[in-house]
């Protein structure tokens, strides 16, 4: 018999790894296989084991998934966020579980199976939806913030919802004000007493557990104390996973966090494996296929619904239709933490197997779908507000006839309108491109040269021709975005100036390399234009003005950074400096290699002639009477350098 239970656990876990590797091919999450792994071995397949038998280990794995979450939950990022978590993440979870709830009821549902199902559905994949974030880069972009924020706050609610599920497991009496309250205080009971422990107790526990080094001795001590802190809060009448969450919050703004979280990881991966494959032992293929219809259409009507709650939501703050749509997209499946939901509702029997299997059904697939709806989020966003425009703007863009002055400006902002009226004023020609229909739509009316059009594409910087730009200035601040936009310009319009415009100076050489000749920081534009007015108010000369925000944009702002410098510290700056060569100069007839610029220890940055500009000439250059040379260096050193040239 126990030799017939371990080959049924072996081929289990065959099933497991196959599964997941198969998966894996097509770009699937693993929760899916173990799902599949616990159809094949359960009641509905092989039959080899059933729920009930996996339950008590498959427990430990939600145990352990509630200690990293706590180790992952940093008060301070949490205040750093706190607008977009508790406004818009509460907003989200509220009135998505109420619109879900009232559904229910209307299909005669109690409010205990309503609410368990409004709260299920509410949530959202974190583990799913940060993966793919993070692999697209979107995590620092305006919609991947705000899906992070939203994440944080499900995450963060489960722990009340695994205070009410025990609570709302009272063999069918009513819920009274004082079970609720008891309840709380229990809750706040257990908090300040782990606090206490945690405080005092665990930091002693884990200074000797580090000096022993020994890691086996740092790993059992994890999970005990994991373990422990769960049973503590069982004891209580709470879930196990709620003093898990305390515990792990307690350790997560300690010194071993990190180690704690990776000596964790490969039990908590495995025991949520098991978890998994419990819940997809819990399918009834015979329901399923009864009821694959209504599946199909909760899983349309899910995924739609919080799509347009979540956009709804954003639209009312004032975000943008394409940012409210990518991230409407990406937070519209079903997550991991539901599956948490709907279990414990189903061992407390606050929900019937034949709800919970449509309902895991309905999970399961929105997550195999999810991959898809994340990936594709900004082209969804794109496609739908290219619906919208066509109502208003022509999205034919015609090609520009031959401009030799012509300046393309990417973005019609406040900085790109301003920038425009100015070309306007001095009959430069340009072209404009926006992302924003409304505001197209308004500059259109107006006469502006203005189109809708993504220049993250090839395709359409192609069609308005931007070969043809002489400049071509970037105005939105997105750095995802400007890594896309800028390699596609340089290798189209390759002999065109490229201007960024950024809010601070941490990407400018990166910027750069990718192809921008030269990087406008608002920020420190903005202390500039400052300084030149609190020194030109000082009686300081406007041609020194001049030179001194020269040289300091030329060295990279680096005076505006790095203050309480030494005693020996120089704050003279480099400055650009024009030498004319007059007939009988002494560098008249000399080439730029007969000039000892190392021993001057100036930098010949140019030379005019005929007023054309050659930038670093060669060395096989030979100066000529009326040459303009344009050197680089400290006052002193330019004084001697041009002596230097002139006399010899």
């Amino acid at each position: 018999m126990e030799h017939s239970f371990l080959i049924q656990v072996l081929l289990m876990l065959v099933i497991a790894i196959v599964a997941i590797a198969v998966l894996r091919r097509l770009g699937l999450p693993a929760i899916l296989a173990y799902l599949l792994t616990g159809v094949v071995s359960g009641p509905s397949g092989f039959h080899w084991f059933t729920q009930h038998q996996m339950q008590s280990v498959a427990e430990l794995g939600v145990v352990l998934l509630m200690f990293t979450l706590g180790l992952e939950f940093s008060v301070p990022r949490l205040w750093a966020m706190r607008r977009t978590v508790f406004g818009l993440g509460s907003a989200q979870m509220v009135i998505t579980t109420l619109l879900t709830m009232g559904v229910a009821l209307l299909c005669g549902l109690n409010w205990v199976e309503a609410l368990v199902i409004g709260a299920a559905i509410a949530l959202s994949s974190t583990a799913i939806v940060l993966k793919l974030l993070n692999e697209q880069g979107w995590l620092r972009r305006r919609h991947g913030e705000l899906s992070v924020s939203v994440l944080l706050f499900q995450d963060l609610a489960v722990v009340p919802l695994l205070i009410l599920l025990p609570l709302l497991a009272n063999g069918g009496e009513p819920l009274m004000l004082a079970d609720i309250a008891f309840a709380l205080l229990k809750g706040i009971l257990a908090f300040f007493l782990l606090m206490a422990f945690g405080k005092w107790a665990l930091p002693r526990i884990f200074d000797e557990v580090a000096r022993s080094r020994s890691n086996e001795l740092f790993v059992l001590s994890t999970l005990v104390v994991a373990l422990v802190t769960g049973a503590f809060t069982q004891w209580l009448g709470l879930s196990m996973a709620l003093g898990a969450f305390m515990a792990g919050m307690l350790l997560g703004e300690s010194q071993y966090r990190r180690q704690l979280e990776a000596d964790i990881r490969p039990f908590r991966d495995l025991l949520m494996g098991l978890f998994f494959i419990s819940i997809g032992m819990m399918l009834d293929f015979t329901l399923v296929m009864r009821f694959w219809w209504q599946i199909l259409l909760i899983l349309v009507a899910v995924v739609i619904g919080k799509a347009l709650i979540i956009h709804g939501i954003l639209r009312l703050v004032g975000e943008p239709f394409r940012i409210a749509m990518s991230t409407a997209m990406s937070l519209a499946q079903v997550g991991e933490f539901s599956f948490v939901v709907l279990a414990l509702a189903v061992n407390y029997q606050l929900l019937d197997n034949e709800i919970s299997t449509m309902l895991v059904m309905v999970a399961v697939l929105s997550m195999t779908i999810a991959p898809w709806l994340v990936r594709h989020s900004v082209d969804i966003a794109k496609w739908v507000l290219g619906i919208r425009q066509a109502k208003h703007v022509d999205e034919a863009v015609p090609l520009l006839m031959d401009e030799h002055d012509l300046v393309m400006i990417f973005g019609y902002g406040r900085v790109g309108q301003t920038i425009a009226r100015f070309l306007k004023t001095e009959a430069v020609p340009y072209l404009v491109m926006d992302l924003d229909p409304t505001r197209v739509s308004e500059a259109r009316r107006a006469g502006e040269p203005i189109y809708f059009g993504d220049v993250c594409k090839r395709a359409m910087l192609k069609q308005i021709g931007v070969k043809q730009a002489k400049m071509i200035v970037i105005t939105f601040c997105e750095s995802r975005s400007l890594e896309e936009v800028l390699p596609l310009c340089k290798l189209l319009a390759p002999e065109a100036k490229i201007l960024v415009r950024t809010k601070d100076d941490s990407d400018l050489d990166l910027l750069k390399k990718a192809g921008a000749n030269q990087v406008i920081p608002e920020s420190l534009e903005g202390s500039l234009m400052l300084v030149s007015q609190v020194l030109h108010q000082c009686g300081v000369p406007l041609a020194r003005i001049l030179k001194r925000l020269e040289s300091e944009r030329r060295n990279h702002y680096q005076f505006l950074h790095g203050f309480f410098s030494g005693t020996e510290t120089d704050f003279t700056l480099e400055s650009l400096h024009a030498v004319a060569l007059p007939r009988g100069a002494d560098a008249i007839g000399k080439t730029v290699a007969d000039i000892m610029w190392e021993t001057l220890r100036v930098e010949l940055r140019a030379i005019r002639r005929s007023g054309a500009e050659v930038e670093h000439p060669e060395q096989d250059w030979v100066f000529r009477a009326g040459d303009i040379l344009l050197i680089v260096g400290k006052p002193r050193r330019l004084e001697k350098a041009e002596a230097k040239l002139l006399h010899g």
